[in-house]
């Protein structure tokens, strides 16, 4: 296939072997069935799913199995006996038999695996959020187009018919009228991860090295390695790169038709409240965004509507979701639905879709989900006919990428800098996190809650720019440790 090698990715020497013996893919590796071979860098809860739907996928080989953790890569290979098991991803990512990779890991290697990955001449998959941060997103576009690789996301509702319906009916027939303002919500509660005495005690059968990769080697106090890693800056982008990116790249498509790349300014700030555990990213967020026409609020809260209940905290709309405000009515979608409602509230028209998982019945079955997409794309080597292409997906994550930082360069909670503001969504989204925080005895106007100034977006440099930028700017690009470094290519 081509003279890649794990040696080559070490010595940061691959992109010339690559870019001279790249194979047009008409024929796949070693494989008398055209069948395309997928390795997936990861074996954890998320990764298992995908295995699943690219298992459904006709013409698919789940042919390679990644994860430094041992018990994880024997339960997958379990599942998938014929396929070749690696610890370390550089070894798939080396190997003849591989065409296309899966990257399912945790957040802060998503950029790095997937470079690695397209330098290796491999097309990518690669889960949301696309990046840990923004710098590192803008690389892996340039990889994509420097190595010519297909690279997809994986918000799958971009694969959802339902999608083209929504924006028909909002932007084409206009039957609500003209679109005023998006609020988008992700209101799930989540318990503590915990707060040790002593740092977590890494298990035997992890290489621990491996899974840190680009992070920082900090000692960890939650109680769990994998999952919790979410919210843990070190590793994890918060509820925000969790879920926020699913419910922002749906307002992106449906909302903007994809016209807003990232918005203008932001404000926004939060709080890690009420769980005294060891995480450190905000289970209490809210940001606004100008974007030069529609306005949008996001809210986000992983606490209960008060102390010891289960329910999410009260809020119009969808829990995970967003509103669309217009002159005629509201339009509220979330993943697989949608209702639209008249200015008096009646309801008047319903969709229902498929989540961007495709058929699951008869002949049809996997051959129409947001894998199957990605499949065809490889196939193709059109890269246009993607639904959520890395460009798309770095966009989208964006948008996360500037919440996260406006909290992060936030200072205490003040009401006169959250007035800096004048636009009903994001008052009433204030009004209802104070009274949020109240039903927890928590003061808007305290320590434990940050509020940003308003900061200003370029949106071609994906920097900010004017006052607060330079505090804003210090959390674009991460600090890699020495062997993991994203490469510099944009």
């Amino acid at each position: 296939m081509s003279n890649f090698s794990r040696r080559q990715i070490l010595a940061g020497g691959v992109g010339v072997a690559v870019t001279s013996s790249l194979p047009t893919r008409s024929l796949w590796a070693a494989n008398a069935n055209d069948e395309i071979n997928v390795g997936f860098i990861s074996c954890g809860g998320r990764a298992g799913q995908l295995m699943g739907k690219f298992a459904e996928v006709p013409g698919v080989n789940i042919a390679g199995l990644c994860d430094p953790d041992e018990k994880l890569l024997g339960l997958a290979k379990e599942r998938f006996p014929k396929a070749q098991g690696w610890t370390d991803l550089r070894d798939l990512i080396a190997s003849d038999s591989i065409d296309a990779v899966v990257v399912a890991t945790c957040n802060h290697w998503h950029c790095l695996a997937a470079i690695w990955a397209m330098e290796g001449g491999k097309d990518v998959y690669v889960e949301k959020p696309l990046s840990h941060s923004q710098w590192e997103g803008r690389q892996t576009v340039a990889a994509a187009r420097k190595y010519n690789r297909i690279c997809q996301i994986g918000t799958q509702q971009r694969s959802d018919p339902m999608q083209a319906e929504i924006k028909k009916f909002l932007h084409e027939d206009k039957a609500l009228g003209e679109i005023k303002s998006a609020r988008v919500n992700r209101y799930g509660v989540r318990p503590s991860i915990g707060k040790r005495d002593t740092p977590l005690q890494i298990d035997k059968n992890v290489a621990y090295d491996l899974w840190l990769g680009p992070a920082q080697d900090q000692p960890i106090y939650r109680d769990k390695l994998h999952y919790d890693w979410h919210w843990d800056w070190n590793t994890g982008s918060g509820e925000m790169g969790n879920w926020g990116v699913h419910v922002l790249d749906d307002v992106r498509n449906t909302v903007f038709q994809d016209s807003v790349v990232l918005p203008k300014k932001i404000i926004g700030g939060g709080g890690r409240v009420g769980l005294n555990d060891a995480g450190n990213t905000p289970n209490v967020h809210f940001a606004y965004f100008e974007t030069g026409s529609i306005p949008v609020v996001i809210g986000l809260s992983n606490l209960p509507e008060k102390p010891g209940d289960k329910k999410a905290a009260a809020h119009p709309g969808p829990n995970s979701g967003y509103v669309a405000y217009c002159e005629g009515g509201r339009y509220e979608g979330q993943r697989g639905k949608g209702a639209a409602f008249d200015s008096d509230g009646k309801l008047i028209r319903e969709f229902s879709g498929n989540r961007g998982d495709g058929s699951s019945k008869g002949d049809q079955k996997g051959k129409d989900s947001h894998q199957a997409n990605f499949i065809d794309g490889v196939r193709s080597r059109d890269s246009s006919i993607l639904n959520a292409e890395v460009s798309v997906g770095n966009d989208s994550t964006g948008w996360c990428n500037l919440a996260n930082i406006a909290f992060r360069a936030g200072k205490q909670f003040g009401h006169e800098e959250a007035d800096a503001v004048s636009v009903d969504i994001w008052n009433d989204l204030i009004g209802e996190m104070e009274n949020h925080l109240s039903n927890h005895s928590i003061p808007i106007e305290s320590s434990e809650i940050k509020l940003s100034a308003v900061l200003t977006v370029d949106p071609k440099t994906e920097q900010f720019v004017g006052d607060h930028s330079e505090t804003a700017n210090k959390f674009l690009k991460r600090k890699y440790r020495k062997g993991y470094e994203v490469p510099e290519l944009a």
